[in-house]
């Protein structure tokens, strides 16, 4: 391989990682709008996602879920405590263990949410085979993360 070959590698158009950093962050975007009107952060908004769908869970699985660490998810569970959506409370066996559990305030909030996922599919653009192939695509690029 010459010189120049190796240099091809670097350009941005040949890279994969680019088009999904770029298009997460353009997709992230699109949520700012309705996400200000319920006063959360894209990171909060993933947050209650998992919490109106498990009702309570340990920040352990919560950040597994949301591939997020302890150092990212702890500031936005405490901001979402003091907003009322939710509490966090050691078990009862185990104290390494903190579970987080929705408010009713933090369920009222789901009602009020419901309109976000249809309003950032009208935005991306792809068909319902597309978005499939898509979001099958990326969660087999999560998966291999993981390993």
């Amino acid at each position: 391989m010459t010189k120049k070959e190796n240099y091809e590698s670097l350009k941005i158009a040949n890279q994969l990682c680019f088009p999904l950093y770029a298009a997460s962050k353009e997709v992230v975007n699109k949520y700012r709008p309705y996400l200000d009107e319920l006063d959360l952060t894209y990171t909060q908004y993933i947050t209650m996602m998992v919490l109106w769908e498990a009702g309570q869970i340990n920040v352990k699985e919560l950040g597994k879920r949301l591939f997020l660490d302890s150092g990212t998810l702890t500031p936005v569970l405490k901001n979402l405590e003091k907003k009322g959506y939710l509490t966090r409370k050691r078990s009862d066996t185990d104290e390494r263990i903190l579970f987080v559990s929705l408010t009713e305030a933090g369920e009222e909030l789901k009602s009020r949410a419901l309109h976000i996922p249809a309003k950032i599919v009208s935005c991306v653009n792809l068909s319902g085979e597309e978005a499939v192939t898509l979001y099958t695509l990326l969660y087999k690029i999560l998966g291999a993360m993981e390993n």
